[in-house]
């Protein structure tokens, strides 16, 4: 079985999943098959494996950082949140129901159970896990029904070490009450680790000595505020700061992406972020909308309620006046079903209404059946036009994934997509209408020519010259993830940790 190590938090934001993701690709480099494991997570941003399942964004990049393949049973419990429904529980891969809190808890055993069993396998493959916890691990109301803090160290016989945030202020207090409020735990707890620091090291050096003597427990390290991280973010709280960086430079593209409540995987834009010429902002503003030269309404866990919420603030409205005006209007996943001519839930699937009108700017409607299409799929360009207007091959590949409820028919044809996975290879995705567009594919944006070729167009509409930027998104994550991992290997008691996990 393998050896495993444990980083968990004194609370959400600390930095757990960037720090174990960091391990992972320390580890890679030093030859050993290591692997990420969460046993519970809860995001809207998720991903698709190679068998079809899905997972959270962090177990991925968790995944990409030790040099494997993403499997369903790095993250065997992933819980999405969809309003006062409560939340679609997937369970390995693939849904099993939705469940509000109490009906949840009352499902621990079964959710325990698909844990141990995602665990055995996957610690069978590797020769070390490095597991990620969820929140803190001193909920003292949740302690009864934990099954990803401390349930799962204690299982995997798992040294933990223990991130603060003290960008946040108060780490010493969140970290000496995590422990004492841990009781019989908190033995578990071998190391601290401080992120986020600003300061002078020395001015902080006396609290480390002073939070030793009080715990028991040493800091192993004390890693800087890194401003510009580049990699993916998987907790909806990075849009606040996505947002505040948009007037950072000046660029000659603007690109809004409409803040929806329920909005997930937000992370299929952080390309446009590398981009020379691009400015991008997360926003509800009628204004930021109507002036944008690119509108993305992106992908929602309730397309029903967002579609709602953005009739009730008139921002339905900002988009239509927007695609008036010639700028760009692109739908993904549910954003591609709200600018559709009607959506219809049959069986109250999503949501009590029946039948929803759309935007009206696609030709297309929605039908929400029961079954959830979960894949990763390749895309020819199938739209004319599009290979003269994006300059992309005729014979290229576009990868991405599919994660949605609900099916559209209509005006379809823009893409030729080859799923990997499940029922309907093949079929066709996406819908055009004049500077208007949409499509059920993910991660599209991460095709580095498709990308260029949608930022020189709009370029071209401009008057603007067509621009070269030669950014190769890949790349640049793997360079990313290897500074993260210097950073925190320079940071730390490495040899301290290696002791913990006989290495």
């Amino acid at each position: 079985m393998a050896k495993a190590l444990m980083v968990q938090g004194t609370g959400s934001g600390a930095g757990k999943s960037l720090i174990a993701a960091a391990l992972c690709r320390i580890f890679r480099d030093r030859g050993i098959n290591v692997a990420p494991f969460k046993a519970q997570n809860m995001a809207l941003n998720s991903a698709i494996t190679i068998e079809g399942g899905e997972i959270g964004r962090a177990q991925v990049l968790q995944a990409e950082a030790a040099g494997v393949d993403p499997t369903v049973d790095m993250n065997p419990i992933l819980l999405k949140a969809s309003g006062e429904m409560g939340s679609q529980v997937v369970i390995q891969g693939k849904v099993h129901s939705c469940m509000k809190a109490q009906e949840y808890y009352a499902f621990k055993q079964e959710a325990w159970k698909a844990v141990k069993a995602s665990w055995r396998r996957l610690s069978r493959k590797h020769d070390l896990i490095v597991m990620e916890g969820a929140g803190s691990p001193a909920e003292i109301n949740l302690m009864d029904v934990d099954i990803v803090n401390m349930a799962a160290a204690r299982h995997a016989k798992a040294p933990v070490l223990l991130v603060g945030d003290i960008d946040k202020g108060g780490v010493f207090a969140s970290l000496y009450g995590t422990v004492k409020l841990l009781g019989r735990d908190s033995k578990l707890i071998k190391g601290f680790i401080i992120n986020k620091f600003r300061g002078d090291l020395a001015i902080l050096a006396p609290g480390l000595d002073m939070i030793r003597l009080k715990t028991g427990t040493p800091v192993l390290g004390v890693l800087p505020y890194i401003k510009d991280i580049e990699l993916p973010e998987e907790d909806g709280l990075a849009l606040q700061r996505l947002s505040t960086e948009y007037t950072a430079h000046q660029a000659e593209i603007r690109i809004v992406v409409v803040r929806l409540r329920y909005i997930s995987n937000f992370t299929d834009f952080d390309p446009f972020f590398h981009e020379p010429d691009v400015e991008i902002l997360f926003s509800r503003n009628p204004a930021d909308i109507e002036n944008a030269d690119l509108v993305i309404v992106p992908g929602s866990k309730n397309t029903v309620k967002d579609l709602l919420d953005l009739r009730e603030r008139g921002l339905d409205g900002s988009i239509r006046r927007a695609y008036a005006k010639g700028a760009q209007v692109i739908g993904m996943c549910g954003g591609y079903q709200m600018l559709g001519g009607k959506i219809l839930d049959p069986e109250g699937v999503e949501s009590p209404h029946r039948e929803m009108k759309g935007i009206g700017l696609l030709n297309i409607e929605t039908v929400f059946g029961k079954e959830k299409i979960t894949c990763r799929s390749e895309a020819k360009v199938a739209h004319a036009s599009w290979l003269a207007e994006y300059g992309v091959p005729r014979e290229s590949f576009l990868k991405g994934y599919e994660i949605h409820m609900g099916e559209s028919s209509g005006e379809l044809g823009l893409f030729r997509v080859k799923r990997h996975s499940g029922p309907r290879r093949s079929t066709l995705d996406g819908s055009r209408n004049g500077n208007c567009w949409g499509t059920y594919l993910h991660g599209i944006f991460d095709n580095d020519p498709f990308r260029r070729g949608i930022l020189n167009d709009l370029r071209r509409r401009k008057g603007l010259s067509p621009l070269d930027s030669g950014v190769k998104y890949h790349e640049l994550k793997e360079q990313a993830l290897d500074r993260l991992a210097a950073t925190v290997r320079d940071n730390l008691d490495m040899k301290f940790i290696e002791g913990l996990i006989g290495l």
